[in-house]
């Protein structure tokens, strides 16, 4: 969850940037241009929690989705000053919304699902917690990478000018998507060392795992 945490705040912040920046979206426009990933989300860790994961358990799930997840950002350091929402954004938006939902539903229903009954609070807490540390070091990180990034774009291409400046966003932007992708694919290394294999029994069997929201 720290992990994804930090992965999916990064692509809020420089995707809105770079929606409203640079294609010129108003924040009402970008809102609604996130619509795709969350759709993605919900429809794959709806299937996922109720079909797949009592059947495999966490481990071939988490790390494939933290593997899409990282192609997504990959995809996504396609972005330019002239390229367009429907083209780079949206097969970003869908292939990182899966990798969520694959990560998401899993994660939250294996840290909760063997915890006793009167410790599920703490352990709901300790995920939000997680991916919120997550997502403030993540976004830290990726602003210094982008702001590195840019800086270093306009020293490269003869000082400041309106051209330059813009596509120096751009190149910060893409900038922070590369090294999201290295924190998914690190996240997806980690994972499948970590958890184990098969499926979890729920300690208490009439009990249903208590979801992170």
């Amino acid at each position: 969850m720290g992990v994804a945490g930090a992965g999916m705040f990064g692509v809020f912040l420089f995707l809105t940037y770079y929606l409203q920046r640079t294609l010129g979206f108003s924040p009402l426009q970008s809102g609604l241009a996130f619509l795709p990933m969350m759709a993605a989300i919900v429809t794959t860790a709806t299937l996922v929690s109720t079909r797949v994961l009592p059947r495999t358990g966490p481990r071939p799930l988490i790390p494939t989705g933290t593997v899409l997840a990282g192609i997504s950002m990959m995809l996504l350091t396609r972005v330019g000053v002239g390229t367009s929402y429907a083209t780079h954004v949206v097969p970003a938006l869908l292939l990182s919304g899966v990798g969520m939902g694959l990560i998401f539903a899993p994660a939250m229903a294996t840290a909760t699902g063997q915890v006793r009954p009167e410790d599920a609070g703490v352990a709901s807490a300790m995920v939000n917690t997680m991916q919120q540390i997550g997502g403030s070091i993540g976004t830290a990180l990726l602003s210094t990478f982008s702001a590195s990034g840019a800086a270093s774009f306009v020293t490269s291409h003869g000082g400041p000018s309106r051209e330059v400046i813009t596509a120096a966003a751009v190149h910060g932007y893409t900038t922070a998507f590369w090294w999201a992708a290295g924190i998914f694919l690190l996240g997806a290394v980690a994972t499948s060392l970590l958890l184990r294999s098969g499926t979890q029994e729920l300690l208490d069997p009439t009990s249903e795992p208590v979801l992170a929201l």
